[in-house]
């Protein structure tokens, strides 16, 4: 093996491991970073097997990455324990020889992934490394070197295997970035709503966004913030609109159980400041999306999002279906608009016409797309001339719901014809997400019904039998 192009373990974080794929592959194309892979990853597995031209390639994925949880430089890797130790004692020495100097402290970690093993087998898998030529002292805290010796028993936790299915030994090179989650965690966080969205999903959202230092970032659909946060996090400078007035002033009923009444000063700002984030914030306005108010010439780099669905949040915008409807003049300052339904299909319509006219090229809009699964296909997500689809990732929501997280890039600059003619053609996920719930509850219903008539007819046999 050359040691121009070194051989790593990306180690992950088992949760939302379907968005794993879609986060490395925005990061490595935003730090044109060169990676291979030298075993085709499974999506149940943790760990992926791959080369990198340079350890600071490594080290600059992992510093944006929060699926990752640390990587390692591959020393040695066997389907068992003793194949691993052939190959360690075969590996040439010289190649790694500096890390066993005498003047570099060291340590060896130990993780059986899906079995837990006692700290007197672990001290046992330790010392069966004795073979190596380690000369410096043990530092259990700050080691100058931190190996690690991992086996894997699968992820079925309950019944682990006897014997492990892989094993693997090396130097650890860096951990991620899941120290971020916590630090974002909605339970600590100022100011939230019902659909506030979940930290690390907001990081993966902006990493497939690929939003770096200097980014101008627009969230049209914002309520609490929470995309602006991660956005900002990255070095974006953000704005964000809302059709809901109440929110952006903080003024809906609280979300937290024991909350009875917000506090004045939640608000998204406030979100910013507590991050130390504000002078990454730029404002959020009061605006209908439907009815745009930005210059024809004014760029975004990024647009992340989570349009309602008309459940949780409703989709609404501004209009009236009386017909030649005029405010009266004395009325118009206190005069609140009325509102209509916005469907589905006019949301994403209006979405990817607007990221049309309004992101760079190159730019992406990155944005959650409810669905039936039974109905899912491809066909039916929107779509625009002037994008290609780089991601789409699900999360499971119940049996029959999920939402994809779609990833769409800007290839060119649209046409006359497609600004004034484009259209999205999609199924309104709101219907039918309440006719299959008026389904469910007529189906339980029936089955209650047939349950208590099934009673009711033993109760009867019974009393005869007696």
């Amino acid at each position: 093996m050359s040691r121009s192009c070194r051989s790593y373990l990306l180690w992950f974080a088992q949760e939302h491991t379907e968005f794993r794929f879609a986060e490395i592959k925005s990061l490595l194309s935003l730090f044109k970073i060169e990676m291979r892979f030298i075993k085709q990853p499974k999506d149940i597995e943790p760990y992926w097997l791959v080369e990198f031209n340079s350890e600071n390639d490594v080290k600059l994925l992992a510093s944006r990455s929060v699926s990752l949880k640390n990587c390692m430089e591959l020393w040695a890797h066997g389907k068992t324990v003793s194949e691993l130790h052939r190959k360690m004692k075969e590996y040439p020495m010289h190649l790694i020889k500096h890390y066993f100097e005498p003047s570099k402290s060291f340590k060896i970690e130990v993780e059986t992934f899906c079995k837990h093993v006692s700290q007197q087998e672990k001290v046992s898998k330790i010392e069966a490394f004795s073979y190596l030529p380690m000369c410096g002292r043990v530092d259990l805290k700050q080691p100058d070197v931190k190996m690690q010796y991992i086996e894997y028993y699968g992820i079925e936790a309950n019944n682990p295997p006897e014997e492990p299915y892989d094993v693997f030994f090396g130097r650890w090179v860096t951990s991620g970035l899941r120290q971020l989650i916590k630090k974002l965690s909605l339970k600590t966080r100022k100011f939230i709503g019902n659909t506030s969205m979940d930290p690390q999903l907001s990081l993966l959202m902006a990493n497939q966004a690929k939003i770096t230092e200097g980014d101008i970032v627009l969230d049209p659909f914002v309520g609490s913030g929470s995309l602006l946060v991660a956005a900002a996090q990255f070095g974006g400078y953000v704005l964000g609109t809302d059709i809901d007035y109440l929110m952006l002033h903080g003024r809906t009923r609280p979300t937290r159980i024991k909350q009875t009444i917000r506090e004045k000063d939640e608000s998204v700002k406030a979100n910013m400041e507590q991050y130390d984030l504000s002078h990454r914030y730029l404002d959020v306005l009061v605006n209908d999306f439907s009815a745009s108010f930005w210059r024809n010439d004014f760029k975004f780099d990024a647009i992340i999002t989570d349009p309602p669905y008309g459940i949780r949040e409703a989709t609404e915008k501004i209009g009236t279906l009386k017909k030649n409807y005029k405010v009266k003049e004395e009325h118009l300052p206190t005069h609140i608009p009325a509102k209509i339904d916005y469907g589905i299909s006019n949301i994403y319509g209006d979405l990817l016409l607007f990221a049309a006219k309004h992101l760079k090229i190159g730019g992406c809009v990155v944005c959650w797309f409810p669905v039936f699964r039974e109905d899912y296909n491809e066909k039916c997500l929107p779509s625009h001339p002037c994008f290609t689809l780089t991601a789409n990732s699900e999360q499971g929501l119940s049996k029959v719901t999920s939402r994809r997280l779609l990833t769409f890039e800007k290839i060119r600059e649209p046409t006359v014809e497609e600004m004034q003619q484009y259209t999205c053609n999609i199924s309104d996920f709101r219907e039918k997400y309440y006719e299959a719930r008026e389904e469910s509850r007529t189906e339980r219903r029936l089955r209650e019904s047939k349950i208590r008539q099934d009673n009711r007819e033993k109760h009867e046999l019974s009393k005869s039998l007696t």
